[in-house]
């Protein structure tokens, strides 16, 4: 199924972040080039697919082994 390209007010109120964050995002890579087109200063973002690459990317970064020391062992050490 074709989903159309969206505005990046669009994306980020669907994302419920701001356009900065949306243009940083943007400018740190953390949205992939082949999910936007770019027309000058002009973007258009296929939304499902920026989606897709926020989920991934963030099931990677979640996905490491949790420290499970709990507390009063920390506080043991000091």
């Amino acid at each position: 199924m074709n989903t159309p390209y969206v505005a990046i007010e669009d994306l980020a109120k669907h994302l419920s972040v701001s356009i900065s964050t949306i243009r940083g995002w943007v400018r740190n890579k953390y949205i992939p080039e082949n999910t936007y087109i770019r027309v000058v200063n002009t973007y258009r973002f296929h939304l499902t697919d920026v989606v897709d690459a926020l989920s991934a990317a963030k099931d990677q970064t979640t996905g490491a082994p949790v420290d499970t020391v709990d507390a009063a062992e920390q506080d043991e050490d000091l």
